[in-house]
């Protein structure tokens, strides 16, 4: 078993196409209209064949009370693995990103909190290798 798709509920479409293809550097692998939405999918560039990510409408009622519950505890809907989270927040705070927690050291790896412009925050992280010592970080 493996994931192949999961979803992040986005408040317009074609705005979070915008922001995960422009600014986060996603490709584009399906949109697909359906009725007045899209069958809206985007994956990273280095695995083009990997797990899709699809922006799902957010108009079921029980997705904005649960997504403003996240984010005002400031809790991410998602986390993507980055190879150097010091320059990934140079290069997206460059963009304009905000940001609502910097890089961060939480022991066994770094990471931060953005906010997507569509009603999420996302974790990035940078894992960090384990030291020589018998797997201590």
């Amino acid at each position: 078993m493996k994931i192949a798709l999961t979803s992040i509920f986005v408040d317009d479409q074609r705005a979070a196409h915008a922001f995960y293809t422009d600014v986060l550097g996603f490709r584009t692998r399906h949109d697909i209209p359906l009725g007045e939405d899209f069958w809206l999918t985007v994956v990273s560039p280095e695995a083009p064949d990997g797990p899709e990510l699809l922006l799902e409408p957010a108009g079921h009622p029980a997705v904005k009370p649960y997504r403003d519950a996240l984010v005002e505890d400031g809790i991410p809907l998602a986390q993507f693995n980055v190879d150097d989270l010091a320059a990934e927040h140079a290069r997206l705070a460059g963009l304009g990103v905000q940001f609502t927690q910097p890089p961060t050291d939480i022991g066994t790896a770094l990471v931060a909190v953005l906010d997507d412009t569509c009603g999420n925050l996302i974790q990035l992280i940078e894992m960090k290798a384990p030291a020589d010592d018998g797997g201590a970080y």
